[in-house]
């Protein structure tokens, strides 16, 4: 799974790397970004524009915006059949800006926080779904059918959420010794094709792990296990010398 992720690379560099126009009101770096935050995102939809949406997918059909809590992540091999995913899979695909994420590896001393980037430490973006869901600014909704559970878009009242959910596929060689999945980070050439829905790209066949040899993972501080520190020193290597040992040792 992908639980935390990296998000520095400034507002400007962001655009130009993705051919969008950023947020009017700016990205701010996120050296641990964490689920129910609100992070930039590439919609379908809007593809000229990158948005912050909230990490955590609640589907349109959920009773209450809490219905993502635990949607932060999408299996690649069966996104396209699950009830949560499958109409996002067809008709709502994001991409999520990031420049590098974090896993935790086990060793004989507990679990070691890494963090996984590009060689070339150049932002990239994952494979994502996004939905739209629309309350009314009362989460009750006990006596309402489901056709009258929502109001009319742009009906007094009514409260929009935006949120994503990350795809993941099987590791790669790098990741294999760390962790039995990792989030599906596309190529550059792959990044318009997989905004566009109308495509019939088997995308379950093309989309995998992405190239080992392109990627670097190194530990990193136990600060990362907590969402309330945020800061660059969290993406420095751990030095040697306060690494815990790897299984088997």
């Amino acid at each position: 799974m992908c639980g935390r992720y990296i998000i520095a690379t400034d507002a400007e560099q962001l655009a130009f790397r993705f051919g969008a126009e950023a947020p009017t009101a700016g990205v701010a770096a996120r050296y641990n970004a964490a689920p129910t935050q609100q992070l930039p995102v590439i919609v379908n939809a809007e593809p000229a524009r990158i948005q912050l949406l909230t990490w955590g997918l609640v589907p349109a059909w959920a009773r209450d915006k809490t219905g993502g809590t635990g949607l932060i992540n999408a299996r690649l091999e069966t996104a396209a059949q699950r009830p949560s995913f499958r109409d996002a899979w067809r008709r709502r695909r994001c991409l999520v800006l990031a420049d590098g994420f974090y896993e935790w590896q086990r060793t004989a001393r507990g679990k070691m926080p890494m963090r996984i980037a590009l060689k070339s430490d150049e932002p990239f973006a994952f494979a994502g779904l996004w939905e739209e869901w629309r309350g009314d600014g009362d989460d009750s909704r006990s006596a309402q059918s489901a056709e009258n559970r929502w109001r009319r878009p742009g009906a007094s009242g009514e409260a929009v959420l935006r949120t994503f959910t990350i795809l993941t596929t099987t590791p790669n060689e790098l990741m294999a010794p760390i962790h039995k999945r990792m989030p599906v980070i596309l190529r550059p050439e792959q990044e318009a094709a997989w905004l566009d829905t109308e495509s019939d790209r088997d995308w379950q066949r093309v989309l995998g792990p992405y190239p080992s040899d392109a990627m670097t993972a190194y530990p990193v501080s136990s600060r990362v296990n907590s969402p309330r520190y945020d800061d660059p020193s969290l993406i420095g290597p751990l030095a040697a010398t306060e690494r815990p040992l790897p299984l088997g040792l």
